[in-house]
């Protein structure tokens, strides 16, 4: 009988916890949907409990934060001093019933280490998890320890499970050595029948590291610069500025936090300007004791440039800030999607989602599909057969956050068009890390020749000059990102945060080509409602097309449908349903739903029809009774684009929706657009997809 909980907790200090945590979250909301997360018991101390505010706004976002959690630590100790633990456990068994009849799936998340005495942690967490009957998920902390210490700390974990009379789900082993890992499988390698599975997880120095903004909280530290620009920069260690600056020069690391009096105008300068120099590292940001701001000259001068390292600012004398600096905990914040990336991507990494979707405990298929469902179930699909995108608008900020994401998350693999010296220290400058990055300069790459030519070879029938080629190739732009593609060098690209829709589009137009028996690039928007997945087309390419081109889009649509796990039923809108309606504009579409179940008779295809019939049952039961599409579509196509854009946006807006796209297909191969106002999350999407349409190529 499948359970509908898991209880996740730490069986000693600083395990990580809330890595796996939000990996096994990321895992069950695109799996399940509709899960909850809650604490049956949180700390005292802490005015809001950060993991509840982290999982609640990322996954569960209607749950308010009163309903995640049961009692404070403080309140349990007194349950215990009193003798009245019943009274606790019967409290929350009430809490989490009522969750379950809510949500179909309850993820809770035990006490920290650490609240009480360490052993007895362990033991109320076993006890809670076993009164909610809640299979129990362990979390070791692996750091500084031999392979022979882990392996006993797992049957210690796995005895002591087993005895509380929990059902014991798995064993995760966080913050290891990665030199430990070979050495620990062989000690792993022959489990027992029955037991639970075991995964391991590398320590990561980054999130052993806080941020800038993680300081700036525990310190309630002011913005000189009041500008959220490097807030989410790692602080990798602390310098106190205490000598001259030509001295002090010396002495800079990348990822320093420099710790000086506010009234040293010399030091602050001279931080400041290593972000300028090739020379020297780029550092965290500025941290100002004393209450101390630089004057109004300096300010006038620092001011006229946006730096991207915050400079900050606290009353206390240098020897205290410093203290209180060293001392604030590395964190996850709801807010760092930095950290958020490189955590989830280490658990997908080095954890096999399937084998714990093969527990009976995840057995059941969700009914519905969430936009939460589905776009982190993009993340899973590229990840399955990761591919190679070229990114050709790598000056952009957008662009670069975009690609530390993906790569972090191990989707894809990328490669950015630019200068590498100069994206290199852009992204250095924005305290990115883009290691596995490929970065290509089509001014000085071998490439660019091969490219002009064969664009030559491609064009010269419309009169293109190899001139004019190469100067095509020479730059960072579509074409020669196009042309990767073309030639197989990546799988896909994607453009358009700087270029517009017609400078994405003419290029694979002339280079790729569109798929035989298709004439025209047509794009769809994918439409997350609540419960399901829509497809949308064709809301951003083709202004008014005629009945040929509404029938390839068509069966464009119902392909890209299929290609993202959408059942195709597809739904030839017009103002007028079956042959209610006179008029050239409802003959156009009758005209293409003719076409296209002539070059498609296995589609399910179902036009002219309006959309309330389309979508809603009722009205099809009345307007359309014998169809096996009416009231039932998934892919809508629109007549033309003044209707498709404007209906795609009055659905986005009014209901809520998540609207990804526009998803362009027809090509032999995928090229994507990103609109110009385009928004990091949205790049993140788009790359995905362009991963997952090149699974689907075949050469």
């Amino acid at each position: 009988m499948p359970s509908n909980t898991l209880y996740v907790a730490s069986l000693e200090p600083e395990a990580g916890k809330l890595i796996v945590t939000m990996g096994l979250m990321e895992m069950l909301t695109r799996s399940i949907g509709n899960v909850a997360f809650f604490r049956p018991v949180i700390d005292s101390e802490r005015e809001r409990d950060g993991d509840i505010e982290l999982i609640r706004k990322r996954y569960c976002p209607s749950m308010s934060y009163e309903e995640s959690f049961g009692f404070q630590a403080s309140e349990v100790k007194s349950f215990v001093a009193e003798d009245r633990m019943k009274f606790c456990l019967e409290e929350l068994i009430k809490q989490l019933s009522n969750l379950k009849t809510r949500y179909d799936f309850v993820l809770c998340e035990g006490l920290n280490s650490n609240s009480f005495l360490s052993a007895f942690d362990v033991e109320i967490n076993m006890e809670i998890a076993k009164n909610l009957g809640c299979p129990f998920v362990g979390v070791i902390n692996g750091m500084n320890q031999t392979p022979r210490d882990i392996a006993k700390e797992i049957k210690i974990t796995a005895d002591a499970i087993q005895e509380s009379g929990c059902l014991h789900y798995a064993t995760f082993v966080n913050r290891m050595a990665e030199d430990t890992f070979g050495v620990l499988e062989v000690e792993l390698d022959d489990p027992v029948e029955g037991d639970a599975p075991v995964f391991l997880i590398p320590e990561n120095e980054e999130l052993d590291k806080p941020s800038i903004s993680d300081i700036s909280e525990a310190l309630k530290c002011k913005n000189v610069l009041e500008r959220p620009d490097g807030m989410d920069r790692i602080v990798k260690q602390f310098k106190i500025a205490a000598m001259t600056m030509e001295h002090f020069l010396g002495h800079v690391e990348d990822g320093d936090l420099i710790i000086v009096p506010g009234d040293r105008d010399d030091i602050i300068l001279a931080s400041l300007s290593t972000l300028m120099s090739s020379n020297y590292p780029n550092i965290a940001g500025i941290l100002l004791s004393g209450g101390f701001t630089p004057g109004p000259n300096t300010m006038r001068l620092i001011s006229g440039r946006k730096y991207t390292v915050p400079l900050l600012s606290v009353q206390t004398d240098t020897y205290t800030t410093t203290t209180n600096a060293v001392s604030v905990p590395a964190l996850i914040n709801s807010g760092d999607e930095r950290k958020i990336a490189l955590a989830l991507g280490l658990f997908e990494t080095h954890v096999d989602a399937e084998q714990l979707r093969k527990l009976a405990i995840l057995s059941e298929t969700p009914k519905t599909v969430t936009p939460v469902m589905f776009e982190y179930g993009l993340f899973e699909r590229a990840r399955t057969d990761k591919k190679h995108i070229v990114l050709p608008e790598a000056s952009d900020e957008r662009i670069l956050r975009a690609t530390e994401i993906l790569i972090r998350r191990d989707v894809v693999d990328i490669t950015l068009l630019g200068n590498p010296e100069e994206i290199s220290n852009r992204a250095a400058e924005l305290g990115l890390d883009l290691k596995g990055v490929a970065i290509v300069d089509p001014a000085s790459s071998e490439l660019t020749e091969q490219f002009a030519q064969t664009f030559y070879e491609l064009r010269k029938h419309k009169n293109m000059t190899l001139d004019g080629a190469r100067d095509a190739m020479s730059s960072p732009s579509s074409y020669f990102g196009t042309m990767m593609v073309y030639e197989g060098k990546v799988d896909g690209m994607v453009s358009g945060a700087i270029h517009t829709t017609a400078n994405t589009i003419r290029p694979a137009l002339q280079i790729i080509k569109t798929i035989p028996g298709i004439s025209v690039v047509s794009s769809v928007f994918l439409m997350c409602l609540d419960t399901k997945v829509l497809v949308y087309g064709d809301c951003a390419v083709n202004p008014d097309p005629n009945s040929e081109q509404l029938a390839e889009i068509a069966i464009s649509s119902a392909d890209t449908a299929s290609t993202f796990g959408i059942e195709p039923r597809v739904a030839m809108l017009s103002y007028a349903t079956g042959a209610s309606g006179k008029g050239a504009d409802v003959e156009k579409v009758r005209e293409g739903v003719r076409i296209a179940k002539e070059k498609r008779p296995d589609l399910l295809l179902e036009g002219p029809i309006q959309y309330d019939a389309a979508i809603e049952p009722s009205v099809a039961k009345t307007k359309m009774p014998n169809s096996k599409v009416a009231g039932r579509a998934t892919v809508f196509i629109f007549p033309d684009l003044n209707t498709g854009n404007n209906t795609y946006k009055a659905v986005q807006r009014s209901s809520g929706a998540v609207a990804i796209g526009p998803v362009l297909q027809g090509l032999k191969k995928p090229v994507n657009d990103l609109s110009r106002g385009c928004v990091v999350t949205d790049i993140i999407n788009t790359v995905a997809i362009t991963a997952i349409q090149a699974q689907y190529i075949q050469d």
